[in-house]
C-alpha cells in the first residue's frame, strides 16, 4: 500500500526522478553474487517470465539452456538446466546471472542480458541497447525464481 502511494507521488512529480533517467544498463549495485534491488519499478511477472524464456526470438535462452518447458523441442545443453533454478538461487543472484553473469564468470558463453558498455563486435543498431529491458529481466527472475524442483 505504501510502495502505491509513492509510485503515485513519484508519477505525478513533473520532472522523472532519477531512476527514470537513467539509461538502461546504467547503475547496477552488486553485493557479492548478487543484484539485491529490482531493477524495474514494477514487479516480475512470472508468466510473462516464462514466455520470454521459451521465445526463441527474444531471451534465446533455451538456445543454451534446457527447462521445465516440455512443449518446447530441441533445448540446449550448454549451460545448466533451468530446472530447480529458484532453489539453487535467491532472487537477487539470479538477476546477477542474467544481467551481467561475466561479472562472476569472465569465461562465461551467457551474453549480458542488462549490460552495454565494454561489449565487442556490437551492430551498430545495438550499440547502447540491453538484450532486455529491465521490466523483463524482472519477469524472467519471477519465473526463475518460481522452478524448485
Amino acid at each position: 500500500m505504501v510502495r502505491a502511494g509513492l509510485l503515485a507521488v513519484l508519477l505525478a512529480l513533473p520532472v522523472p526522478p532519477a531512476w527514470a533517467q537513467q539509461a538502461p544498463g546504467d547503475v547496477v549495485v552488486v553485493e557479492g553474487d548478487a543484484i539485491p534491488e529490482p531493477l524495474a519499478v514494477r514487479p516480475g511477472d512470472a508468466a510473462r517470465g516464462r514466455a520470454i524464456v521459451a521465445n526463441r526470438s527474444v531471451g534465446l535462452c533455451l538456445l543454451c539452456h534446457s527447462g521445465p518447458i516440455p512443449e518446447e523441442r530441441f533445448q540446449g545443453t550448454l549451460a545448466p538446466s533451468l530446472a530447480g533454478a529458484g532453489a539453487r538461487w535467491s532472487v537477487g543472484q539470479l538477476r546477477l546471472r542474467i544481467a551481467d553473469g561475466a561479472r562472476l564468470n569472465p569465461d562465461t558463453i551467457m551474453p549480458p542480458y542488462y549490460r552495454t558498455t565494454g561489449l565487442h563486435r556490437v551492430a551498430r543498431a545495438f550499440e547502447g541497447k540491453t538484450i532486455l529491458t529491465a521490466e523483463q529481466i524482472e519477469d524472467v527472475v519471477a519465473y526463475l525464481a518460481t522452478l524448485k524442483d
